[in-house]
């Protein structure tokens, strides 16, 4: 496994902060099963570049979290064109980052990576609680006759029997998906975009309370206005100050092990979107470490 320099890695930091890395960014730019807008694969490339205009200093935490944490960026490397192949291959990645004890933090690509990068967590932790921010479901068993489609990738985390979940910002869902919903009910908990002001984040902050977390986020989760950069962009979802506030409650009671961030389809000359996605990476990054209980 090869790194970037830290001038050419996220945030492009220099080279004489030589803290040994707790984290990894690997650049995963999947895009096999898109079904409306392209593009994905070019979010992790854009994602980085953006990177290096977001502010190192956090005025929440008041430091430079980058300095304690340590983070390092995988030099880019061929995806496998089959799915199932690409899927191996980001479950190798994170499990060769795990049993080093560093904390992978994906940058996608499309949705459908989650369900291999989630899988040596599985292995490792046996009990997974994913962190699921996004406006579908992802709970199809298939899409277009794909069963790995990014449109079933909450659906294949959830065929391993050690994972429940927590989803925010939902606002597009089928009826199959439903139907799938009622029958699970005791492994999935929905915080429905359409609710958002009913919301008891005191609930989620139990639910959540000392579990090992794997966060994926979905840039559509949030709305439209905000991120229209995305394959799949719907109005009506989360806004910056309530999304940052529920990854801060996840990070205080839970202990975030590892993350991704998909679905970033770049637009032409609208860098803001990916600068947006940049520093939402910074953010988990940030409070991931910031309230850690115990290391990975």
């Amino acid at each position: 496994m090869k790194y970037l320099s830290n001038k050419k890695g996220f945030l492009g930091t220099d080279n004489k902060n030589n803290i040994k890395e707790k984290v990894v960014v690997v650049p995963f730019g999947l895009e096999k099963t898109v079904s409306y807008g392209g593009g994905t694969n070019r979010g992790p490339k854009e994602i980085i570049k953006a990177s290096y205009q977001v502010e190192l200093f956090d005025e929440d935490l008041n430091k430079e979290p980058y300095k304690n944490i340590g983070i390092k960026t995988l030099q880019p490397f061929p995806i496998k064109k089959n799915i199932i192949d690409a899927l191996k291959q980001i479950e190798n990645i994170n499990k060769i980052l795990l049993d080093k004890n560093k904390f992978p933090l994906v940058l996608g690509g499309e949705h459908s990576l989650t369900p291999g990068a989630i899988k040596p967590f599985i292995r490792k932790f046996k009990k997974i609680c994913l962190l699921h921010f996004d406006a579908h479901a992802d709970l199809r068993n298939s899409y277009n006759g794909n069963k790995f489609s990014h449109a079933s990738a909450i659906r294949r985390c959830l065929d391993n029997p050690g994972v429940s979940l927590i989803s925010f910002g939902i606002r597009n869902i089928s009826s199959n998906e439903i139907h799938f919903l009622k029958k699970n009910k005791k492994r999935i908990k929905i915080f429905w975009a359409k609710d958002k002001k009913k919301w008891n984040l005191g609930e989620f902050k139990k639910m959540i309370k000392n579990k090992k977390v794997y966060l994926t986020f979905d840039v559509d989760g949030l709305d439209a206005s905000l991120m229209p950069a995305t394959g799949t962009p719907e109005p009506g979802g989360l806004f910056w100050d309530e999304t940052i506030n529920i990854i801060k409650i996840a990070a205080q009671s839970s202990n975030i092990v590892g993350a991704d961030v998909n679905e970033l389809s770049p637009i032409k000359g609208f860098d803001s979107y990916n600068f947006l996605a940049a520093k939402l990476v910074y953010k988990i990054i940030s409070y991931s470490f910031e309230f850690k209980k115990k290391t990975i």
